[in-house]
């Protein structure tokens, strides 16, 4: 009888070990998809070290323009794409989001391997936590990667990042949605107030069961965008623009805003070192983005040349004339900020996401120059989302792994000495 209580005990704390010592993986909010359509989405980002605005792009494959207007910062900066951004500072970058093997992700973005990349050190350390080692060598079938630590310098691998559509909605609102990779001092509702959004919305977006969060996991974050009405046949059909920030279209010669609190799409030609077909609405004196407004006895008068698209290299202009109980007021645009040089106070926080209150300037943005380089984003629209939760590696930091350990070694002493204590007492 002895002997088989010696045999029990062991089994029974080892199956303790094993429920507390396990590693638990991290989440992933995954759509599934049955279509060749691509639609526009974000992923947040936080640099590893001090990276040119042209070196960030460059890791995501994007229009470095682009990526600056994403997070309403300033390009009218001389040499603004080599400007220098700090260490820690995060980022929202537009990515297109296409369906793969059925599986929303952006196959967009590559990477060529420099002396000691490992799959993990570009995984955890370049990308962040959105992707995981195994995700690039899966993504990567005719790579030399034999062995994972040893990569030959030079080798081009594509980096299948995460993202979401839902058809550019959220509760019948549209919305562009950011991939986001939890940080240690996160919780779920700091998330939502952060964002503007509700805790039951995130809750029903990534299909969670409760508001626990932990490190490492990447969240589908609804951001309230302005939705453009462009025709089908027009290259920029689906433009969609988070609420707070600015796009380029139409080979950078129009400038779009979605403006504090606005579902309104905004268009304006942007200053630009290119040439440009004519901006000007036919049979008036208007340009792209005037607004008159004339005040009568039966309301106001309103017409506006408004933009229509980019059809076969031609910019698209419309005139409207309406009658509005009272004249509006001037367009209001999300305020543009200096290329940061250091990281705002909050050094674990991300940048707040785009306002929807506060104070903002009701005048024309600062002109700037755009210079001439990459492609605009654009893309589709519609209902909302069903996601599902899955499981991707997510990368810790030196101090948490440290952490993890400690506690792993606690666990081991403390279950050792109740292991010792119980043996003794059997004998």
């Amino acid at each position: 009888m002895a002997n088989k209580n010696r045999f029990t005990i062991p089994i029974f704390l080892l199956y303790f070990l094993a429920t507390f010592l396990s590693p638990t993986t991290s989440k992933s909010t995954i759509e599934p998809c049955s279509n060749s359509d691509t639609c526009s989405a974000l992923v947040g980002y936080t640099l590893y070290t001090d990276l040119k605005v042209s070196e960030v792009a460059s890791l995501f494959s994007v229009d470095p323009i682009s990526l600056l207007l994403s997070n309403s910062i300033d390009i009218s900066y001389p040499d603004v794409e080599n400007h220098i951004l700090p260490s820690q500072l995060f980022l929202k970058i537009p990515i297109p989001c296409s369906c793969v093997d059925g599986i929303r992700k952006s196959s967009s973005t590559s990477y060529k391997t420099r002396p000691s990349d490992t799959l993990a050190s570009i995984a955890a350390g370049i990308y962040g936590g959105l992707i995981s080692a195994d995700q690039i060598k899966e993504a990567n079938p005719d790579a030399d990667i034999s062995d994972p630590s040893v990569l030959n310098v030079g080798t081009k691998l594509n980096i299948p990042l995460p993202c979401t559509c839902f058809n550019n909605s959220d509760n019948n609102l549209p919305a562009i949605y950011m991939s986001y990779v939890v940080k240690p001092v996160d919780t779920l509702s700091g998330i939502a107030a952060r964002y503007v959004t509700t805790l039951t919305d995130l809750m029903n977006v990534n299909q969670l069961g409760s508001p626990a969060i932990k490190e490492g996991d990447i969240l589908a974050i609804p951001l309230s965008a302005c939705a453009s009405k462009f025709p089908t046949y027009a290259s920029d059909y689906g433009l969609f623009v988070p609420n707070g920030s600015y796009a380029l279209t139409a080979s950078h010669c129009v400038q779009c805003s979605c403006g504090p609190g606005s579902r309104d799409l905004y268009c304006m030609p942007a200053s630009l070192a290119v040439s440009c077909s004519s901006m000007q609405c036919r049979n008036s004196n208007l340009m792209l983005g005037n607004v008159t407004a004339q005040q009568s006895s039966a309301g106001c008068n309103v017409t506006s040349c408004s933009y229509g698209g980019f059809v076969n290299g031609s910019i698209v202009t419309w005139l409207s004339t309406s009658l509005q109980p009272r004249c509006p007021g001037s367009q209001q645009f999300p305020p543009l900020i200096a290329p940061p040089t250091v990281v705002p106070d909050l050094l674990f926080s991300p940048a707040p996401s785009p306002s929807e209150s506060g104070g903002f300037p009701t005048t024309n943005p600062k002109s700037s120059v755009v210079p001439s380089s990459g492609a605009g984003i654009g893309i589709p629209p519609a209902n909302g989302p069903t996601g599902s939760a899955s499981g991707s590696s997510g990368a810790s930091s030196g101090t948490c792994a440290l952490t993890n350990n400690l506690s792993s070694f606690s666990v081991v002493l403390t279950l050792g000495l109740v292991f010792k204590f119980i043996l003794s007492i059997s004998l």
